[in-house]
């Protein structure tokens, strides 16, 4: 199979279709029994990424189950600082723990380049995946944006508006400038190692952009992803690039316009016939369900299904949720949605 035959990758590249590809963000999660299973194997949430046989068995879960038509890698955003010297854990019922940058002495502990030994066994993944993937499913690699890695390296944890990373970068600006080039240089590398190992596109997540005025999300957000759009398309130019700027809603016609990427993902909260016409004019949009609706099932869903279906129909669009899918999701709703998107009109 030509990968122009993948639905997905037909999407990526422009190609309004008759039913739009689907895949999930998070699909590969707790809500799955298969998964909750193979996680209680493993030592800790990164010892289960970093763990081959488990991160593949993870990927491709959601695929047999459902058929998306992408899988993603299963892994995380933070496997990037973790490479690169910071102290990293997940703790459960809490989420990630880091050994927080506050000086420049912690930044200057930090590795120069990423160690991509240490990433070998994502690489070793991405393998194993690819020769497994029914033909017609296209395979997406990851990382997160530098500003939304950034928040977690400043912080040490995740924070409900970013505020130890806002201050930091208001009061230290070259010096947070210094750790965002970084992670650019870092992020590229691993996303380069990412594409010469088997994925087909990659997404990056900039999961609090939507946190940041707008001066600062042109300098912290826009400009880091649009180097590195320009860099995977510079070595990669087959590789499709997909933007994520979550909550960042009065930013996305620029971001479509001038990033340089081929697909900008929608969170939940941005209206769909505003984007049809203000982002989808401009290049192919992903998402947008709530992921609650997805919970509650019924005509709710149905009923946001069409809704999305409506205004992006004509045009090319990939069909996701606006965030990822919750933990307690019944997998039936799951199944309904493969049903509802599936059935054109």
């Amino acid at each position: 199979m030509r990968l122009s035959e993948k639905l997905f990758l037909r999407a990526c590249s422009g190609e309004a279709l008759d039913v739009p590809p689907l895949w999930l963000m998070r699909q590969a999660g707790r809500y799955l029994p298969e998964y909750r299973e193979i996680r209680a194997t493993a030592r800790g949430f990164l010892d289960f990424c970093y763990t081959p046989k488990l991160a593949t068995e993870a990927t491709l879960q959601p695929i047999r189950r459902f058929g998306f038509d992408a899988a993603i890698l299963f892994s995380d955003i933070l496997v990037v600082p973790d490479a690169l010297g910071q102290r990293v854990s997940f703790v459960e019922g809490e989420g990630p723990k880091l050994e927080p940058i506050a000086t420049e002495a912690d930044f200057d502990a930090l590795l120069e380049h990423i160690d991509l030994e240490k990433l070998s066994p994502v690489f070793e993944t991405i393998d194993r995946v690819k020769g497994l993937l029914p033909r017609e499913t296209a395979f997406i690699g990851f990382c997160g944006a530098p500003w939304t890695v950034a928040s977690y390296m400043i912080a040490g944890h995740g924070t409900p508006d970013q505020a130890p990373a806002r201050l930091f970068a208001y009061r230290h600006p070259e010096l947070f400038q210094r750790l965002i080039d970084r992670l650019v240089e870092a992020s590229l590398v691993y996303l380069d190692a990412q594409i010469k190992a088997g994925v087909e596109v990659v997404q990056i997540f900039d999961s609090w952009a939507g946190v940041l005025p707008r001066d600062e999300f042109l300098h912290w957000c826009k400009e880091p992803v649009a180097r590195m759009v320009a860099a995977v398309k510079k070595n990669h130019p087959h590789v499709k690039v997909i933007a994520f700027p979550r909550q960042a809603t009065s930013h996305l016609t620029e971001m479509a316009q001038t990033c340089g990427a081929d697909v900008i993902g929608l969170d939940t909260s941005v209206d769909v016939e505003w984007a049809a016409q203000n982002v989808q004019n401009h290049l192919p949009v992903q998402g947008n369900l709530d992921p609650l609706v997805l919970v509650a099932g019924g005509e709710a869903l149905a009923k946001q299904v069409r809704q999305i279906k409506q205004a992006f129909s004509g045009k090319p669009y990939i069909f996701n949720l606006g965030h990822g899918i919750l933990p307690q999701t019944p997998i039936a709703h799951v199944e309904e949605l493969v049903k509802l998107v599936r059935t054109k009109g």
